[in-house]
């Protein structure tokens, strides 16, 4: 069956009780996981851009201020573990740095994430794939040459993955999606894949499960005018109960592929044929 996740990312805006609500909505539409994201801002926030100047909920402030405003620490995570523990949903969350990944290591997640603007920080990618935990890997923003090195770690260390097909563009516009690429992936690296998406539609997750993909990852979000950089790319609670509920049809609608006779046909059948 397929796992369907949830990413919440940082669509929390740095608020614990908005996340609960974020978490709250997985688990009500039936999703397997919800995902958070964890950075050290000083690290993972390029010079130039730190001093940016960004109007925000808590006024006109630096993107750093503003980076930092939305990470949440250790006690936010602890509830994290705690509220989802109670919920009956996974949890998990992509490292962005060294910093973070050690942070992370504290809970017993069940993937690491590698999301695409790290695939080609190979340091970063040893490091995790040293660990030998399923690792989800987006492979947004790269190339098959790219991919070929990632997989090559991973393999190399003997630690299980996922390939993730992913257009990092928020949201994605349809002719940029490219979802053969999923059955690009499955034929050169024989490994279990997925979909991460940003488009603003439900149609591209259907067809990528229908293509192979055995995790879908979509953000999420209680309003999509909200403040948020994600916000946009994601999908409020009605387009995700739908989501989870065509996914769900899926194996039942393409049935077994074997031709079949059934008996409500031949009930029919023998009403309708007079011969």
């Amino acid at each position: 069956m397929t796992y369907i996740i949830a990413e919440i990312g940082i669509n929390h805006n740095g608020s614990i009780d908005l996340a609960k609500k974020l978490i709250d909505m997985a688990v009500d539409c039936g999703c397997d996981a919800v995902k958070f994201q964890k950075r050290n801002p000083d690290v993972c926030v390029p010079e130039w851009k730190k001093n940016d100047m960004r109007d925000t909920p808590w006024g006109r402030i630096t993107y750093l201020e503003y980076k930092k405003k939305i990470e949440f620490g250790k006690k936010e995570f602890d509830e994290i573990d705690r509220y989802c523990k109670k919920k009956k949903i996974d949890w998990f969350a992509s490292a962005w740095d060294f910093d973070s990944l050690k942070f992370l290591d504290k809970y017993d997640m069940k993937f690491y994430k590698i999301p695409s603007a790290l695939i080609t920080n190979i340091p970063f990618l040893e490091e995790v794939a040293k660990k030998k935990k399923k690792t989800l890997i987006s492979t947004g923003m790269s190339t098959l040459k790219d991919i070929d090195k990632a997989v090559e770690i991973f393999e190399k260390n003997k630690c299980p993955y996922v390939l993730n097909h992913c257009v990092s563009t928020y949201p994605a516009p349809p002719e940029d999606l490219n979802l053969l690429v999923l059955k690009t992936l499955k034929r050169r690296y024989k490994c279990e894949i997925g979909y991460s998406g940003h488009e603003v539609d439900l149609l591209p997750s259907i067809l990528a499960v229908m293509l192979g993909a055995e995790y879908i990852e979509r953000h999420i979000t209680l309003d999509r005018a909200m403040f948020g950089t994600d916000q946009a790319a994601s999908l409020e609670k009605r387009g995700l109960e739908l989501l989870v509920r065509d996914i769900r049809r899926i194996d039942t609608l393409l049935g077994s592929g074997e031709k079949k006779f059934n008996k409500h046909e031949q009930e029919i059948a023998a009403k309708q044929r007079y011969w």
